[in-house]
């Protein structure tokens, strides 16, 4: 039994206000074989600069003064201390650098990296650039270098791939909370349409819930459509002091609050304890549950570092606060166990979330606008930078700027879909991303507000 001493659950402090300025990303694709990695990170770097900032590349370069790298493993690139290559490739020597590794939240880690550099003085200005070069080798060794981020010496030998994971959880958490099955198939419909909006996207599609259902098993419960992809692509913002911020834009986002939290590799490890209870739960919700916490349908991780940012940002209800969510939809389960971890919905009743359209456009809290990973991509070292940036151009209202432009979908080699639909959100002021790694060994959330 775990149990937490005052200093284990101290809320984070900023000694300084940090502002995100500017985000920018590439589409994403299975294959990108006209690009190298550094060409992807310099397109999304620009895209950030010129077209988010208005700037020149070159007066840009001469604000900057400490970078950070997010790549999830050196094996698909083959190349060692890629961030250096990068660095390099994108003019920024020789200021300093410095490169995160956290699985599938390497993104979202490296972003609150960022940060902390920003908040603590080290820095006044850092470009935060993710990528992630997947197309070199086949997909049964993605899968298996993928795979790798959890226990090699438990979960790999249930077969080297992630589906098989989260398929034993989902089939536990429909023996547990009962939901119907329709409900994660509707997770992974939304996604996937949501994704046809966007010019960036990997799997966009209208899918029905039979053809979710019916469509081929990867690892029982789970279908194709219900799983993200192998992408490559590449994902960057710029975060900021407060003073250098309003000086490159009248309209900077505040980052309100951060959390990572952490677990252990491999599951069977992980040990119960009372509920770690947020802002918005209380005891008396959960004096009727059997099950153990975590137990083997919840992420430890999530709770805290959801515990963590709310208390940063003063989040006391986050469905009535917060205007929009990036979940980490790696699986559809995967998204409906980050409802109740991170207090959309209490523990055993996530489906609710879902079924009361809350998660959709025009619901309280709409969800992965961007397609998330099941519809957009999972790049892996630029997931979380692209939730952020997702994120970031809702609160900045600019989300028709960056996906309904003609541009963007010529750009990439896309028609844009005659029955397009705006997905901003009217007056978005606070929004949450989400970055989760291997079976919940790591997970950030981040929380943005509009900061003017």
């Amino acid at each position: 039994m775990i149990t937490f001493g005052k200093g284990n659950l101290r809320i984070p402090k900023f000694s300084r206000p940090v502002y995100m300025v500017a985000g920018g990303l590439t589409d994403y694709r299975k294959f990108y074989p006209e690009k190298q990695s550094t060409e992807l990170c310099r397109d999304a770097m620009c895209d950030a600069v010129q077209n988010g900032l208005g700037m020149a590349v070159r007066d840009f370069k001469e604000l900057a003064n400490f970078c950070v790298y997010s790549q999830f493993a050196d094996h698909f690139g083959d190349q060692l201390l890629a961030s250096s290559k990068i660095h390099d490739g994108l003019g920024f020597e020789p200021l300093g650098n410095m490169e995160n590794k956290t699985g599938g939240a390497t993104g979202g880690v490296s972003t609150v990296l960022g940060a902390m550099a920003v908040a603590s003085g080290l820095a006044s200005c850092v470009p935060v650039i993710g990528w992630e070069r997947m197309d070199e080798v086949s997909t049964r060794q993605g899968n298996a270098y993928i795979a790798s981020a959890a226990c090699k010496d438990f979960e790999s030998k249930l077969g080297w791939l992630y589906t098989t994971y989260y398929a034993l959880m989902m089939r536990r958490y429909l023996h547990e909370n009962h939901p119907q099955r329709e409900t994660l198939a509707k997770i992974a419909q939304k996604n996937h349409r949501y994704a046809r909006f966007s010019p960036y996207t990997q799997l966009a599609h209208d899918y029905t819930i039979d053809e979710i259902l019916n469509s081929a098993v990867v690892s029982e419960p789970l279908t194709y459509p219900e799983c993200c992809a192998m992408s490559t692509g590449a994902a960057a913002l710029i975060l900021c002091d407060e003073e250098t911020a309003f000086r490159l834009t009248d309209r900077p986002v505040k980052i309100l609050g951060v959390g990572i939290g952490t677990d252990t590799l491999r599951t069977a490890d992980r040990r119960d304890m009372p509920i770690l209870l947020l802002p918005n739960e209380t005891e008396e919700m959960y004096r009727e549950r059997k099950s153990d916490w975590p137990g083997f349908t919840s992420f430890k991780a999530a709770r805290f570092a959801a515990y963590q940012a709310y208390h940063m940002a003063g989040i006391t209800d986050p469905v009535s606060e917060l205007d929009l969510a990036e979940t980490h939809d790696a699986f559809s389960v995967s998204a409906i166990q980050t409802y109740e971890d991170v207090g959309f919905r209490p523990y055993g009743r996530g489906a609710e979330f879902i079924e009361s359209g809350d998660a959709y456009l025009g619901g309280r809290l709409p969800e992965n606008l961007s397609g998330g990973l099941i519809g957009g991509m999972h790049s892996v070292g630029a997931t979380g930078i692209f939730q952020v940036v997702e994120a970031f151009w809702q609160i900045r209202g600019e989300w028709d700027k960056f996906h309904a432009d003609e541009r963007y979908w010529q750009k990439f080699g896309k028609t844009k879909p005659k029955d397009f639909q705006s997905l901003q959100i009217p007056n978005a002021r606070r929004g949450m991303a989400i970055s989760h790694a291997g079976t919940g060994s790591h997970v950030s959330v981040i929380i943005l507000e509009r900061g003017w």
